[in-house]
């Protein structure tokens, strides 16, 4: 039988081998098991809060309209690397082609560089709304939110396709055995056949750009909201406001930090187990958290939710209207 891990160096590498979490048989069906779970309930999470929003009127606002977004991208960043790493979690072979393998790796990271956007925006709506409020309404009008929201879906799958075709351009004649769940940059560059300082250098100023700047924004946003807000003189004024934003800070804290961690400290002298675990962390099990944490902390989410289980429960068609 041919081993999969081992390729002619003459020859071009077709497929690459995904070694995910070697472990024995009984695990693997544990770990199956536990993120089938994980995965359906951030799918239901994720669509309860994008239903409350389309059938809520009172939420159909600025905020609301990026939640929503937020929520649906988050469904298609989980769908991008869950399913196949389920899969492989019940397969001898857990390979991959390498179309398909770099398939997912622009998908994975044009969602993850789309998520970084919608905080952005999130962030400058919520530092309008309370430290602008009487433009706010003019400002930040729904026309210009969707178009503010399409402009984050567009340049996120437009940022990393320099990345992507400069790593494809690279040499791969073997070994094909990528150590990790999914088709990562770092592991893959050191499965080049020849050195790639020049792409090395590359991506990792663009993901530092990138995140560095986003973060940067988005904590100069909630910085000034943080001091607007305990100017207000209203007790209940500032409770209302630090529970709309303590909602995004914990999302934007659970997403950032794992990131940092990953891509921006100097993880290469790390185990790859921790890579795993810290790549499971920002893409499996914040967008698990995400719809807790708003739907939690959030009175009006909670009160369409509400409203939408009695329309699944008693068959209501028509939206919400009170």
């Amino acid at each position: 039988m041919k081993d999969l891990g081992r390729n002619n160096h003459s020859d071009p590498v077709s497929v690459f081998i995904l070694l995910g979490f070697p472990c024995t048989w009984e695990i693997q069906v544990l770990l199956f098991s536990f993120f089938s779970v994980i995965y359906v309930l951030t799918l239901i999470g994720n669509l309860c809060i994008i239903c409350s929003v389309w059938w809520d009127h009172h939420l159909h606002t600025p905020m609301y309209i990026l939640l929503a977004n937020f929520s649906f991208l988050e469904i298609w960043y989980v769908t991008s690397t869950v399913p196949n790493m389920l899969a492989n979690f019940l397969s001898e072979t857990s390979t991959i082609s390498f179309s398909g393998c770099f398939l997912q790796f622009y998908f994975f990271f044009s969602m993850g560089t789309t998520e970084t956007f919608f905080l952005s925006a999130m962030a400058f709506d919520r530092y309008l709304a309370i430290c602008k409020p009487l433009h706010y309404p003019t400002v930040m009008t729904v026309p210009r939110c969707i178009r503010m929201a399409a402009c984050c879906w567009v340049c996120g799958f437009s940022c990393f396709l320099l990345p992507v075709y400069l790593i494809s351009q690279l040499p791969f004649c073997g070994p094909n055995i990528i150590d990790h769940f999914l088709c990562d940059p770092g592991p893959l560059m050191k499965l080049s056949c020849v050195p790639a300082p020049a792409t090395e250098i590359t991506c990792a100023v663009f993901n530092s750009v990138l995140i560095f700047s986003t973060f940067l924004f988005i904590t100069g946003s909630y910085a000034l909201v943080i001091i607007a807000v305990l100017k207000v003189p209203s007790v209940e004024g500032r409770q209302k406001a630090f529970s709309t934003c303590g909602s995004h800070l914990a999302v934007v804290s659970l997403f950032y930090g794992s990131i940092m961690v990953m891509y921006v400290s100097p993880t290469a002298g790390n185990p790859a187990g921790i890579q795993k675990i810290v790549t499971l962390f920002y893409s499996v099990l914040t967008p698990f958290f995400n719809p807790l944490i708003y739907s939690l902390r959030n009175k009006e989410i909670k009160k369409a939710l509400r409203k939408l289980l009695r329309i699944v429960r008693f068959g209501q068609r028509q939206p919400l209207k009170n």
